[in-house]
Order: structure tokens, then C-alpha cells, then sequence
């Protein structure tokens, strides 16, 4: 008999963590390895985060906080929401945790019953699914079409809900695409929920403020009827290129605040003090870098949609945010070139041309594959020449 669990066993290991991995092992064997997989800017932790943070140790903050974050942080997210959302939250409506990835694990394990389906547009970040099926929940996953720049139309949405629906989660700008919902397509999206009001929306804001060509941000919570069973999650990872320093937080109802806290309450407590200090500093002191570092990734993203878009082969979109394209291989995989899958088309890519990127079935969408451009854009010159030369080598 195993000593793993029957629960573990219906999940399987991250594969973005598990490419990124793999090229950090080629690496450090000597490999000139690319790596486009990991999602995270390759920008540092701006100096007066840092500067809260060792201020906090010299301090003595160095004790447990209040499980769910402390009081100061608390007021920050608050002030955060109204300033940048217009969206005004009672303290008691705030929840901090080890990162957003603890958030939405949480959430998900305090309100799904087994049987509760989530709806889940697809593609996806790679964890959403697995998340449920930890919490016993059932992953109703919806093909989003390229024609619909990978989001979901309201009538896939109507076909979608079922008795047993309970959740839906909207990502925007979307981990693996970079596509936005517009102000205007989340009012209609927004107009099927309001008659189904046993449902649910996790709305995954993490990279908010990542978005090109004077793109208007807008989040589900500001439809005044949808507010009340709306959680809203967001984090300091993205934005301020702190993924290490393990910050995330959700806005929403009471009931659901309350039992993410006791969930938590009996697993990590209470996220680093320190942390919590530089994420203070990170929501109340200067945005000004945020704007400049999304200048520079949109820089990025032009150069590496317009290289792919000259490959023979591939076709990429040009995404609103986030620091990801999503590009199709479906014109390689074929008997000529004796790829068959996305899969075979990143193992090759990685084997013989030495570019980690991460293949499109992971995020449920079969056909594509993921690139960050969240590195130098020497980097990207370099990645964008060996796909190149990797495609047109094919006999295709």
C-alpha cells in the first residue's frame, strides 16, 4: 500500500515550475540554456521595499502577526482597492497570505464540497485545476477559441453553468495568454452572472497593472451587483518583482474572509512579518517604476511578436498585459516534421536548439506553447534566432 494519498494522486506537479527547473539543471551542466518558462519579472525589488524590510528586522518585527496579516497591511490593501479600484472594503473584508497561490488554495479548500464544479476558461493558469480537484471540487474547463482572443464569450459561459456550478474564475490579464477582458466584456459576462446568483467569481487580478497601449484595466468587483459574491485576489509578486517575498491578498465577503483565515489558521499562520512590512511599503510608496518597467516589457512583447509572426509556422497575437505571449505551432506538428504534439515541439525546441518554454496542453489548450519575455532582451534576441533557425530546420 502507498504511502501517498488517493487526494494527492489526482494531481500532478506544476509543469511551469517543472520546465524552469529542468533548464536551471541544463545550466548548471554546462548547457546554454534559454529560459522562457518562469513567470516572474527579471527586474529586482525596487530599494525602498528593501529598505522597509531591513527596517522591520532592525525594528523587532520579527514576531507572529494576526494569522491573515497584520492591521497595517490590511489598511494598505484597503487604501489600495479604493485608490486604484474604487472599490471600498471593510478590514474585516481583507485577507493576506503566503503568496496568491495560498489564497486561491485556501478559498477553494474552505467552499467546495465535493461535486462543486468551478468553471475555468481555458487556457489556464496550470494550478487552477489542480486546486479544485485537491479541494474535491470538479474542474469544468471551457475552450476559449484564438478567434476570441482566448477569453470567454458570455454564451460559452450561459452553456456552461450548471446546477451544481459554484465558482467561475476570471484571470485578467491571463497567465498563459496576456489577453484582457475589456470594461465592456466583463459587463456582459457580468449580465449572465447576475441571474445565476449562487455563483461565485474568483476574479485573479495578479498582473493588474502589467498592461500596453493605454489598455483600462477592470475587474468584475465593480459591478455593484456582483460585489458581494465577488473575492477579489491580487499580490505584490508581479508588480513589484517580489515573487520570493510570498505576498498575496483577497478582497471579498465576510463568510469567505473568515474561513480562509481558518484554514490557514491551521496550516502556515501567519505570512513572513517581514514581508508584510515591504509589501506596506510596496502598496503606500512610490508607483512610479510601474509604469516604466511596463514601457520596457511592452518593448519586449513587440519585438518578440513580431519575430514569432515571422517564423514560418508560427502565429502569435499581441496581448494586452501581463509579460506572456502564446503562440501557435499547429502548422509543425505533422507527419513531415514528426512532431505530433506541443509537447514534442518544446522537448525538441529544448533538446536541440537549448530555449526552455512551456507547451500549450499544460494550460489546457493544446497547439500553442507559453513564452515569458520577462528576461533581457539580449535573451530574447538570442531565443527568437535559435526558434528561427529550430523552425526553419524542420521539414516541414
Amino acid at each position: 500500500m502507498s504511502i501517498v494519498s488517493n487526494t494527492l494522486k489526482r494531481i500532478k506537479p506544476s509543469p511551469t515550475i517543472a520546465v524552469t527547473s529542468k533548464a536551471r539543471e541544463l545550466r548548471a551542466a554546462g548547457k546554454d540554456v534559454i529560459g522562457l518558462g518562469a513567470g516572474e519579472p527579471d527586474f529586482d525589488t525596487p530599494d525602498n521595499i528593501k529598505e522597509a524590510a531591513i527596517e522591520a528586522i532592525k525594528k523587532g518585527d520579527t514576531k507572529y502577526t494576526a494569522v491573515d496579516g497584520t492591521p497595517t497591511l490590511k489598511k494598505a490593501i484597503q487604501a489600495k482597492f479604493k485608490r486604484e479600484n474604487g472599490l471600498s472594503y471593510d478590514v474585516n473584508q481583507i485577507t493576506v497570505g503566503t503568496g496568491g497561490k495560498q489564497v486561491l488554495y485556501n478559498a477553494f479548500m474552505a467552499t467546495i464540497n465535493k461535486g462543486d464544479e468551478v468553471i475555468i476558461p481555458a487556457p489556464y493558469w496550470v494550478s487552477y485545476p489542480d486546486i479544485i480537484l485537491l479541494a474535491g471540487g470538479k474542474p469544468k474547463i471551457i475552450k476559449c477559441e484564438e478567434k476570441d482572443n482566448f477569453k470567454i464569450t458570455p454564451l460559452k459561459l450561459k452553456k456552461a453553468i450548471t446546477k451544481k456550478t459554484k465558482w467561475i474564475i476570471l484571470n485578467s490579464p491571463s497567465n498563459p495568454t496576456g489577453s484582457s477582458y475589456t470594461k465592456s466584456e466583463i459587463k456582459e459576462l457580468a449580465e449572465i452572472l447576475k441571474k445565476n446568483k449562487k455563483i461565485y467569481i474568483l476574479s485573479d487580478d495578479i498582473y493588474e497593472h502589467i498592461t500596453y497601449d493605454n489598455f483600462e484595466f477592470s475587474t468584475i468587483a465593480e459591478i455593484k451587483e456582483l460585489k458581494d459574491r465577488t473575492l477579489t485576489m491580487n499580490g505584490v509578486s508581479k508588480s513589484y518583482s517580489m515573487t520570493g517575498w510570498r505576498i498575496g491578498y483577497a478582497a471579498g465577503p465576510i463568510e469567505i474572509i473568515k474561513a480562509i483565515s481558518k484554514i490557514q489558521s491551521q496550516s502556515t499562520s501567519n505570512p513572513s512579518s517581514i514581508s508584510q512590512a515591504a509589501a506596506v511599503e510596496a502598496l503606500n510608496g512610490t508607483q512610479d517604476f510601474i509604469k516604466i518597467r511596463a514601457s520596457s516589457f511592452k518593448e519586449r512583447r513587440d519585438f518578440v511578436v513580431n519575430s514569432l509572426n515571422n517564423i514560418k509556422g508560427l502565429s502569435c497575437l499581441k496581448p494586452e498585459g501581463a509579460f506572456y505571449v502564446f503562440p501557435s505551432c499547429k502548422n509543425l506538428l505533422n507527419k513531415k516534421t514528426k512532431l505530433k504534439t506541443d509537447t514534442d515541439f518544446v522537448q525538441k525546441l529544448l533538446e536541440q536548439a537549448n530555449v526552455a518554454v512551456v507547451q500549450g496542453s499544460a494550460f489546457g489548450l493544446p497547439g500553442y506553447f507559453r513564452i515569458s519575455y520577462a528576461t533581457s532582451m539580449e535573451n530574447l534576441k538570442k531565443a527568437m534566432e535559435r526558434i528561427k533557425n529550430f523552425c526553419e530546420n524542420l521539414k516541414n
